[in-house]
């Protein structure tokens, strides 16, 4: 259900309803062994203070029942101790979208990001403000609840998400006198700063209605008619070609095939043969990294056994 169309429902029909945040963020901190008890017990109180600061805030306009929240997950290992108060780490950053009538959920985002390093006062609360960079640690956390928002967004309406993917970017701009890295250009080609920019980029557009046709069009209907939806599917991965040629290292691409490509080779485990072998052809030449996942697509029989956790769409 488009999440528009969703809320308008609401908004008419269901004023007695009880309405909550629109996420559910489930979040795990995991500090290193060999940290200070002192420090492993103060960063567990993370786990509470993050979670409480993303689940409470109201982070769109619209109005959303528990049912309907976006869930996602942050995982956090907590590597070093910096200083009295500052950690780094890693944060592995997990998103997955329902798919209509099933009860699979679709890999969006699973990315682990290398550049985690935050201060961390457990008496304090931790606090946003979106016209300034005030905390690394809120920043993180935003920037990726806006994005995950804004990703689920564009999956239901063409360029829904965009309105989020510039509040994503907006805490970039914020960020770019701060001393911590994962903000900048020159650091890095593919970190926050590029994911924003390049999901907001006209020349990428492509990429946008891909992200709206591989799901609303082509997932979304494979339960009523499996072949149709998987044309839509094979159609969206042919226009990423696109993407491709535009910028052949483009993070945007490398991170949707790095979520989608036992997936990909799951849902054509029963196409025909023809079809298996142009989709094979066309992600060697797209997504060569994942060349190993794509083999089973070879290998697979039409025998409508689920393939890594895909439902038979019958």
């Amino acid at each position: 259900m488009i999440r528009i169309l969703f809320t308008l429902t609401i908004l008419l029909n269901s004023f007695s309803s009880i309405y909550s945040q629109e996420v559910l963020c489930n979040i795990r901190v995991m500090p290193k062994n060999d940290l200070p008890i002192s420090d492993r017990q103060k960063i567990q109180k993370l786990q509470k203070s993050a979670r409480e600061f993303i689940n409470n805030r109201k982070w769109t306009n619209e109005v959303f029942k528990d049912e309907e929240r976006i869930e996602f997950n942050l995982s956090f290992n907590i590597l070093e101790k910096v200083s009295t108060d500052r950690y780094a780490g890693t944060l592995q950053v997990q998103f997955s979208r329902p798919i209509f009538n099933s009860s699979y959920y679709s890999p969006i985002l699973n990315y682990l990001d290398k550049e985690i390093e935050f201060d961390f006062i457990d008496t304090q609360p931790i606090e946003f403000n979106e016209n300034t960079h005030s905390s690394n640690l809120s920043a993180i956390l935003s920037y990726y609840t806006y994005l995950i928002i804004g990703l689920d967004y564009s999956t239901f309406s063409f360029n829904g998400g965009n309105i989020y993917f510039q509040k994503a970017k907006k805490i970039v701009e914020n960020a770019q006198s701060a001393p911590e890295n994962g903000w900048k250009a020159f650091e890095s080609n593919k970190n926050r700063y590029w994911l924003a920019e390049e999901l907001l980029d006209a020349k990428y557009s492509t990429f946008q209605s891909v992200l709206y046709s591989y799901h609303r069009s082509g997932l979304d209907l494979m339960h009523d008619d499996n072949e149709k939806g998987r044309g839509f599917v094979t159609e969206s991965i042919e226009n990423l070609r696109k993407v491709k040629q535009l910028n052949p290292t483009a993070f945007i691409l490398q991170l949707f095939f790095n979520a989608k490509a036992d997936e990909i080779a799951s849902i054509y485990s029963n196409a025909f043969q023809d079809e298996k072998n142009r989709v094979y052809k066309l992600l060697t030449q797209i997504d060569p990294a994942n060349i190993n996942k794509y083999n089973k697509i070879k290998e697979q029989n039409s025998n409508n056994k689920s393939i890594n956790g895909m439902p038979n769409f019958k």
